[in-house]
């Protein structure tokens, strides 16, 4: 359904070009869910962005790549062209519930005029739909809220009212940007079990955006992680998070604290800060925060390369460096424990 090939997306800034995605390379197939994970500034947003051609233009550009939606390349497509895939055929949850509604307009008048940008009836019909796209996506009486400003919503059903508006143009491919975002955990679970229900009655596809791995392992199949602008390991879940052989990714899942981790066993995050993407340093770009960095990893950019049927990873250590290196850490933490 969705295929990206080599993609550059470019923000020219007073202090030079900023590399915000930098050579990425993926595919999304029809009902499937893909993850994609890293920290703050790793390039997530920009790279969902680019997808939906959402970007400001200027100061952004893409020098190179494609992405290709059922063979037709977004980047080719005119404003007219876009405004006719955006909602209809690809939907976005957006990051912050509060700021994507407008707030002097009633819900139901802007998940109204949402279906009747997408689709071609009238607006009784519409109001009809919208009353049931609420209550699809779990809001108790569903034709009274349609009269309610969005600051008389909690955050979890704002966020509800966001994944009902994606669905008015009943897209094949659904990008959900940080959906949990500041919301507990108890919404949390309920917004992934509303997505889930989603994906199985329309069977649509959905490209998932998180920092929280726990929220990844849950939803996707295959999970892309990224760093500074670039994909540094994908493969499917368990090649994450059960085999992962990419320093950064073990960083990541290092910091989180797990149920059946040793007992006192302490959670270290990443030192550091990520590179400055206008002057990313020489060599890996994770090379100054990596725990395992050799003499090597100074001078060598290390490109995605395959390690085992479905699982790519960038980065020079063989899997049996990696291993042993893995381990030597992971003893010294626990005697640093004891």
């Amino acid at each position: 359904m969705l295929e990206v090939k080599n993609l550059k997306t470019q923000i020219d800034t007073n202090e030079g070009i900023v590399q915000a995605v930098d050579g990425v390379s993926f595919t999304v197939r029809a009902g499937e869910t893909l993850g994609i994970v890293g920290e703050s500034g790793s390039g997530k947003s920009v790279l969902a962005n680019s997808i939906m051609q959402l970007n400001p233009n200027p100061p952004t550009f893409y020098p190179e790549g494609e992405i290709l939606f059922e063979g037709s390349n977004l980047l080719k497509l005119s404003e007219k062209q876009l405004r006719k895939i955006r909602g209809n055929e690809i939907g976005m949850i957006f990051q912050d519930p509060m700021s994507s509604l407008n707030p002097v307009f009633k819900v139901g008048a802007q998940l109204v005029e949402a279906i009747l940008t997408h689709q071609k009836m009238s607006r009784k019909d519409a109001k009809a739909l919208a009353i049931e796209l609420l209550k699809d996506v779990g809001i108790p009486d569903a034709e009274r809220r349609m009269d309610d400003y969005p600051h008389h919503f909690s955050g979890g059903m704002r966020q509800r009212v966001l994944i009902a508006i994606a669905l008015a143009g009943n897209p094949k491919l659904l990008i959900a940007d940080e959906p949990t975002t500041a919301l507990d955990v108890t919404i949390q679970a309920q917004i992934l079990e509303l997505m889930k229900g989603i994906q199985k009655k329309y069977g649509t596809a959905i490209i998932l955006i998180s920092h929280d791995l726990g929220v990844i392992s849950q939803m996707a199949e295959k999970v892309l992680v990224m760093y500074s602008g670039r994909i540094v390991e994908k493969g499917s879940v368990n090649d994450i998070f059960y085999r992962t052989s990419m320093p950064y990714t073990w960083s990541l899942l290092r910091s989180l604290p797990r149920l059946d981790g040793v007992e006192h066993e302490r959670l270290i995050s990443i030192e550091g800060q990520p590179p400055n993407l206008v002057s990313p340093p020489k060599g890996c770009n994770f090379h100054p925060r990596c725990p395992f960095a050799t003499e090597k990893c100074l001078e060598i950019d290390p490109e995605l390369m395959p390690r085992k049927e479905g699982h790519w990873v960038a980065c020079i250590l063989t899997e049996q460096e990696f291993e042993a290196e893995k381990q030597r850490l992971e003893s010294a933490d626990r005697e640093e424990v004891l």
